[in-house]
């Protein structure tokens, strides 16, 4: 079967990393996401990582607590760093070449990313593994993964999620919530939907980056969107 998707960027949560721990990195989670991403990488499609640091520290909660936000942060991004070694970590104990990159300067930890150098890495096999966000605060990892799959010309950001799609609601709140096969960015912003922030949405409405969700929970969900399977939601320009 023709793959849907030639180059992506997976973003994925750092709360999905959890499992059902509740915190840190639940090594079956990760060895689960490990096994879909190299499935798919062994058909072809070139892929580039965006994960987030929830499951670890998150700067705009510990802001409340007290924490100086910027340095909240940049605790926030060395927690994508370690959820991006975890990662990678699983990844080459199933053959399947990683490389990390860190918007901020870290080495032997990574390499500082360029996009050249992560496009290098797809086009050789390798899964390029993105972390630090932008590098900056008061940027999401959701701004983070917009900006990289931009710069990395990816085809689609695959927005891994805990739930299959966007809904009306919460559908873990109300069970009367219906589930979007596509919606706009506008209607998105319309509705107040908390896809993304909205900084993030803006920039993928902008540059032209359309957004899948799906639930990336679910083993073997990753290959059906990369199928074309439809078992998520469609962000687009309308």
């Amino acid at each position: 079967m023709e793959n849907r998707f030639k180059r992506i960027l997976l973003k994925l949560s750092g709360e999905s990393l959890m499992g059902g721990q509740g915190y840190g990195i639940d090594p079956q989670r990760v060895a689960d996401y490990a096994d879909q991403i190299k499935e798919i990488v062994q058909r072809g499609v070139q892929v580039a990582i965006v994960i987030g640091g929830g499951n670890i520290f998150r700067g705009l909660s510990g802001a409340t607590k007290g924490v100086d936000r910027v340095k909240g942060d940049q605790m926030g991004m060395l927690a994508t760093v370690i959820n991006s070694l975890a990662l990678s970590s699983a990844l080459e104990a199933r053959g399947q070449e990683a490389q990390v990159f860190t918007a901020i300067g870290m080495f032997p930890i990574g390499e500082q990313y360029s996009k050249w150098r992560a496009i290098e890495a797809m086009k050789a096999g390798k899964v390029a593994i993105m972390s630090c966000g932008t590098g900056n605060p008061f940027f999401t990892t959701d701004t983070g993964s917009t900006l990289r799959g931009i710069e990395v010309e990816a085809d689609v950001m695959l927005k891994g999620t805990r739930v299959d799609g966007i809904y009306t609601a919460d559908p873990e709140k109300d069970p009367t919530a219906t589930k979007f096969d596509k919606i706009t960015y506008d209607e998105i912003y319309s509705r107040g939907l908390k896809v993304m922030d909205l900084t993030a949405t803006v920039m993928a409405k902008e540059n032209h980056l359309p957004i899948y969700v799906f639930n990336m929970d679910v083993k073997g969900n990753l290959r059906k969107v990369i199928d074309g399977e439809p078992i998520g939601t469609l962000v687009y320009e309308g």
